[in-house]
């Protein structure tokens, strides 16, 4: 498990960590039923505090990711098939909500947008 966090990112750092704990659940690098290092622990590997950790744990639960025990730590869940592609529609959505208000701020014509997504498909 690699957690790098970023100070040049958008992204408060519970969420940096939180993404990419995710991602690596997601892409089977953390297996289900793998156990995450200890909030502290994974706090002193990567210079945060514990309070930033806790956050990015807790959200990750709240989302199905992994349940925490208490005594035994943080342990991943198994991801069903409908998870992992809700996870993945929904950064699709994000990613094209982003494009399409791009494309309205600097009033580009829909079938301008609709070709550039044309042609990103096919390459």
């Amino acid at each position: 498990m690699k957690i790098i966090i970023s100070n040049q990112s958008e992204l408060p750092i519970y969420a940096q960590i939180r993404e990419q704990l995710k991602e690596q659940i997601l892409n089977g690098q953390i297996p289900e039923g793998e156990t995450l290092p200890s909030i502290r622990q994974l706090a002193k590997e990567i210079g945060v505090s514990v309070i930033t950790t806790t956050r990015a744990y807790s959200e990750l639960e709240q989302e199905g990711f992994i349940a925490t025990m208490q005594g035994k730590g943080s342990v991943v869940l198994a991801t069903d098939n409908s998870l992992l592609r809700e996870q993945y529609l929904l950064r699709i959505e994000e990613g094209l909500s982003t494009a399409i208000e791009t494309a309205r701020t600097m009033g580009m014509p829909k079938k301008e947008l609709r070709d550039i997504f044309d042609n990103l498909l096919e390459t």
